[in-house]
């Protein structure tokens, strides 16, 4: 038995099963991770777009050890330098606000709908106005929000007060807005949704319309912030200003911290006893934080991420001629999918027993979102290793000097 089959055996004994697990990963350094029993992977999954700055950054491993020696975690009943620090940084990057900190995405959507809705409230508005194929998280409120019914299916009756448009169609968007819209929620590139980026046409229109509305903007950043897409949050883009915006995955660099992001507008809208978090933002969280930011300052990984991101697609698009079952490659910086015409759950199996893992992001896409700091012969790495695998899935040999 391998040390992975007896891993298996005790999910299968003590976990309830809300995943399918297929590996088992033990360490991890930079953008590869290990399993149990040895075998080494390109990570292009990281985490579900969570290892910006790669495994075990060193300065973020140090950065996290000298917190826990020192203290991991007090209530926010107490001030906290570090939330105050890392607030203030966040609110320098998105040009101004406050920030308030909890513990995922999903929770820090919850947030936002909150603070929608009390700020609406005064003027008899409570409606959210969300895209079909979103995805904001998996709490009643955040699951009703995402416009999946596939999520959705077994958990009725959600919450009311959503609304669904077409992700970038402003007509659509127009017209779901009524005298109860207090707020329209999007993201600026659709991860579970299909890796689709908005344009900057469509994301500078919901700005118009809000404004014209006086409705709020706010954007889920869960997965396309923290510079993947180019820009540290992916409406910057487009050159868009929100009203507030959501944070998770990548601000941590795995340590679970979420956050949102308020506009003046918004700062003050939340008063003691409105919303809380015992964890959020607790000192340890923080400091892996404040040095994640730090890394991708230093490294220059947001503009790092769109070169990367161009030479990866660069690579995707020029074999895509030769695989009949491509569709279309799509994406902005390092938040990359491939659509297929077939499912893509095979592709995924070959390339993970090729050495390499990636992601779905539903039925037909393959999902690259790999560390920010990705070397460019990792990228080369990755794209052989992509075309050894759509070789195969289209039964085509490839000579023995194919590249991709």
């Amino acid at each position: 038995m391998t040390a992975r089959d007896t891993l298996s055996a005790q999910y299968k004994k003590f976990v309830i099963p809300t995943y399918a697990p297929t590996l088992a990963l033990v360490k991890g350094r930079g953008a590869r991770v290990w399993d149990a029993d040895g075998k080494a992977y390109l990570d292009f999954a990281a985490g579900i777009a969570v290892q910006n700055v790669g495994h075990c950054h060193p300065k973020v491993v140090a950065a996290i050890q000298e917190q826990a020696a020192r203290l991991v975690h007090v209530s926010n009943l107490y001030y906290n330098e570090k939330q105050s620090v890392l607030a203030a940084k966040l609110s320098a990057l998105a040009g101004g606000g406050k920030c308030f900190f909890c513990n995922s995405g999903a929770e820090a959507n919850e947030a936002l709908i909150k603070l929608a809705r009390l700020w609406g409230n005064p003027q008899g508005k409570s409606g959210i106005v969300t895209m079909v194929n979103s995805f904001h998280g998996r709490t009643l409120a955040s699951l009703a929000a995402t416009g999946q019914t596939k999520y959705q299916q077994g958990f009725e009756p959600l919450p009311e007060g959503f609304s669904y448009a077409e992700y970038n169609n402003l007509d659509s968007v127009r017209a779901a807005i009524n005298d109860k819209t207090a707020a329209i929620l999007v993201e600026a590139v659709q991860g579970e949704g299909g890796v689709v980026p908005a344009t900057d046409e469509f994301l500078k229109g919901l700005r118009a319309l809000c404004t014209e509305k006086n409705i709020l903007l706010l954007f889920d950043e869960v997965q396309c912030g923290m510079g993947r897409t180019g820009t540290w949050f992916g409406f910057q883009n487009a050159g868009v200003t929100p009203d507030a915006f959501s944070l998770a995955k990548a601000l941590g660099s795995g340590i679970p911290i979420g956050a949102i992001v308020a506009s003046p507008l918004l700062a003050d809208v939340f008063q003691p006893g409105k919303h809380a978090s015992t964890f959020g933002g607790q000192p340890l969280a923080c400091a892996a934080a404040l040095a994640t930011i730090a890394v991708i300052e230093e490294e220059k990984l947001t503009e790092r991420a769109a070169q990367s991101g161009a030479r990866l697609m660069d690579g995707l698009r020029a074999m895509a001629p030769r695989y009949s079952h491509i569709t279309e490659v799509r994406g902005r910086g390092l938040m990359i999918g491939v659509l297929l015409d077939v499912p893509v759950k095979p592709l995924i199996q070959s390339l993970a027993e090729k050495g390499m893992i990636v992601l779905p992001a539903g039925e037909t896409v393959l999902r690259l979102v790999p560390p920010l700091n990705i070397k460019p012969a990792e990228i080369d790495e990755a794209l052989d290793m992509i075309n050894e695998a759509l070789a195969e899935l289209h039964g085509i040999e490839l000579p023995d000097d194919a590249d991709a």
